[in-house]
């Protein structure tokens, strides 16, 4: 069944309480300029309105989640309505070409629609009726907000610690998130508190949560007190700071668990699940991202997949004083970091090791070899996902006969 060609192209420029909507028919007639409320109601009634005065309708958004889900969500519920977006990198260069320098919604809203009418090619195909895929997304998101937050308590908990007791923090700053350490720290907070407790207190403590890095670490931590025998100004503020800080960062380690198990049973859920994870380095959290930044939307090829993410070089040639090519500046951030910290942790695994290796040889920085390991990673993930095909190692060269052919 082939999708109608619309009559009427709507451009809406969401907004957290109103909306700002643009009709324009086929032949560029504007049918409709007008604010909407953020209501399932009226925005039910303008699309049936639009839908049964002039036919089939296309309704366009630059948001196509968070502030922009209701919206899309009642157009898909609509009889003759279909759903796209522009992406926000297309929707600058598009306002480029336009005249004015203003940023009103009504702008943008009239620009989304000109695009869709006579740039279908810049739009993408949006999917919200994917349970699995909108649910993962709205934890995916949740867990991302729970990382910052773990990572702002625990550079504040480290900068403390740095700031009355730096060889306590060599200890215990890298371990920081360790559910013992921050216990520990919540019941001993101070350098003195600690040398008072003694080292079998503190061990007993550390027992409850690490028992096989109780001794060993109970040694470093008092070794790291003796390294240090005058206190600091602020140390008895400190006794009051740590712990809050040590009881947050607990509380956020343990959300981000009780989130991941979810965000696993959804993943696991969905039918891509086994493609996924069948690829060395992509995890349920990674895997969860893949899905939510590419599921839905057409990629022509992998190169298209790599632009989008992001991790594409760019050529840049200007006669002969420019040449080369660079790392890109725009793409999905979200997929990007993903892709990059998925290729990171294939590090262990034979082939990536290898071509990692190979062009870190040929002079590239770490970040570069990884990048140019995601890249050729997402060729590969881009064909499995297509396909629905499991990962499989690359076929190693038949080894050269040692036979010799006589002449």
């Amino acid at each position: 069944m082939t999708t109608p060609t619309p009559a009427v192209y709507i451009g809406l420029d969401v907004g957290k309480s109103d909306h700002h909507a643009v009709a324009l028919t086929a032949a560029g007639e504007r049918v409709y300029d007008k604010a909407l409320p953020n209501d399932e109601t009226r925005l039910r009634a303008i699309l049936t309105d639009l839908a049964a005065a002039h036919g089939p309708v296309l309704l366009v958004v630059d948001q196509p989640a968070t502030i922009g889900a209701l919206p899309v969500a009642v157009a898909q519920s609509c009889d003759g309505v279909e759903v796209a977006y522009l992406p926000g990198l297309a929707m600058r260069r598009i306002a480029d070409l336009h005249p004015g320098s203003a940023k009103t919604d009504a702008r943008d809203a009239a620009i989304i629609a000109e695009a869709a009418r006579t740039m279908p090619h810049t739009l993408r195909s949006i999917r919200v009726d994917d349970e699995q895929i909108a649910e993962l997304a709205m934890l995916a998101g949740a867990d991302d907000d729970l990382a910052a937050q773990i990572t702002a308590a625990s550079n504040r908990l480290r900068g403390l610690l740095t700031q009355i007791h730096p060889a306590l923090e060599r200890v215990l700053g890298p371990r920081i998130t360790h559910p013992a350490v921050a216990d520990l720290l919540g019941r001993y907070p101070t350098p003195g508190k600690l040398k008072t407790a003694g080292p079998g207190h503190v061990r007993a403590r550390l027992r409850k949560h690490a028992p096989r890095l109780a001794s060993s670490l109970t040694e470093e931590i008092f070794e790291a007190l003796a390294q240090q025998t005058v206190v600091v100004a602020g140390t008895e503020a400190a006794a009051t700071v740590v712990p809050i800080l040590a009881e947050q960062l607990a509380g956020l380690i343990q959300q981000r668990a009780r989130l991941a198990t979810q965000v696993e049973a959804v993943v696991e859920a969905h039918p891509l699940h086994p493609v996924l994870i069948s690829m060395p380095g992509i995890g349920v959290r990674t895997a969860a991202r893949i899905l939510t930044e590419v599921v839905g939307k057409d990629f022509a090829d992998a190169g298209h997949l790599a632009s989008y993410a992001g991790i594409a070089p760019v050529t840049r040639r200007s006669g002969t004083s420019i040449r080369g090519e660079h790392a890109p500046r725009g793409g999905n951030k979200r997929l990007k970091r993903a892709l990059f910290l998925s290729a990171f942790a294939s590090l262990h695994h034979g082939p990536s090791r290898a071509y990692y290796d190979r062009k870190r040889a040929q002079g590239k920085r770490h970040n570069q070899a990884l990048i140019a390991l995601a890249r050729r990673r997402t060729d590969v993930l881009y064909a499995m996902l297509r396909d629905g095909t499991l990962y499989q190692d690359p076929t190693p060269p038949p080894a050269p006969s040692s036979v010799a052919l006589v002449a």
